[in-house]
């Protein structure tokens, strides 16, 4: 790393930043700029993450080769390695190198034997980002072979950021208005190999994965079906995860889609894997945007009464807790929603982030 008077200002601009309102995007690419200047990287990835699957949902690359996509996604979902995301997200803090992890034995990674060496890769340092409540992104900062490790210095510096790229990130989910939904807005199905290739798609799933693309990437499909397909078929899914595989996933002109993923059995679809691309309903974008909105697990189970139309008595009784109770965690949920009444909190959420179809609506 260069000298610490270098090394602070970086970290102070990339603080601003994360305060700066920015879309999820626009952060991202300027985070890493500013990063780079500091920790030097030959190629990285950066995505988004579903905080309740622990999948990513949107990815920003640069110059890692698209085929390697599949292969980093198996590697996470489907085999033992060091420095899974999901042991990421569960550690404090959420920041290890390869080099570290391993000892210096990089060889010992199947990661590294199968993906990074034949890609001229060398050592790697991530992070699962997270704001000490829930994990709103992850980050792969890559070296090229016969580079230097990344240091002890260096992870500490990502550790020391990582909190504030969370809340970024936490923070651009409720910045996009949701767009409204066509008529024509229905599900998309896509049709896989378990190799994770395209065997067939709808002309509805071709369009959702259009609006999903990655970005830095212009060949396959989108990293969040490869993540969703994957982990249907992990025998090693930690148990605080859903069952079935799925994502929310902000589209680019910002609809809501929620992405899963069924194995078919039988005739000559045995094998194959079903994933359904299909706009999300309030109920299913709910947790995600209390959260965003840094709310407690008890705040976000009253909330999540409220939007259901549940009176503090019955909220009383959900819970077990009273009703004075209910009273004092909704007036902190009216503060951090920035809203005055249950009625206003309803709005806000659903006619802010959540737009049906104009078909619907009369």
């Amino acid at each position: 790393m260069v000298e610490s008077r270098s090394v602070e200002r970086v970290r102070s601009d990339i603080v601003k930043l994360s305060q700066a309102g920015l879309d999820s995007l626009s952060f991202r690419r300027e985070a890493m700029r500013r990063l780079r200047t500091v920790v030097p990287v030959d190629s990285f990835w950066f995505a988004t993450a579903d905080p309740e699957t622990l999948l990513f949902t949107g990815s920003l690359v640069e110059d890692i080769p698209e085929c390697a996509t599949p292969l980093f996604v198996a590697n996470e979902l489907l085999q033992d390695d060091v420095n899974k995301w999901v042991h990421l997200a569960a550690k404090q803090p959420g920041v290890d190198s390869l080099a570290a992890a391993t000892k210096g034995r990089l060889e010992t990674s199947p990661r590294y034997r199968d993906i990074l060496a034949p890609l001229c890769f060398g050592d790697e340092l991530r992070a699962a980002l997270g704001d000490g409540h829930a994990t709103w992104g992850f980050m792969c900062l890559h070296r090229e072979h016969g580079g230097s490790h990344f240091s002890a210095d260096e992870a500490l510096f990502l550790t020391s950021i990582a909190p504030h790229l969370a809340q970024a990130l936490r923070g651009a989910v409720l910045r996009e208005r949701a767009g409204t939904a066509d008529e024509d807005d229905g599900p998309g199905l896509l049709l896989l190999a378990n190799d994770f290739s395209l065997i067939a798609a709808t002309p509805a799933g071709q369009k959702w994965l259009a609006e999903i693309a990655d970005i830095g990437l212009h060949d396959g499909l989108p990293q969040v079906i490869y993540a969703v397909a994957a982990r249907l078929l992990s025998e090693d899914r930690p148990a605080a995860l859903p069952k079935l595989p799925r994502a929310r996933v902000q589209t680019h002109s910002g609809h809501w889609l929620i992405v899963h993923a069924s194995q078919l059995n039988g005739g000559d679809g045995t094998g194959q894997i079903a994933v359904i691309l299909e706009p999300a309903r309030p109920a299913e974008l709910a947790p995600l945007l209390l959260g965003a909105y840094g709310l407690t697990a008890r705040e976000s189970d009253i909330a999540r009464l409220v939007l259901r139309g549940i009176a503090t008595a019955g909220i009383a009784l959900e819970l077990s807790i009273s009703e004075l109770t209910v009273q004092q965690h909704l007036k902190s949920i009216f503060n951090k929603t920035g809203v005055g009444s249950r009625r206003e909190l309803v709005a806000h959420i659903f006619a802010r982030h959540y737009k049906p179809s104009r078909r619907n609506v009369r």
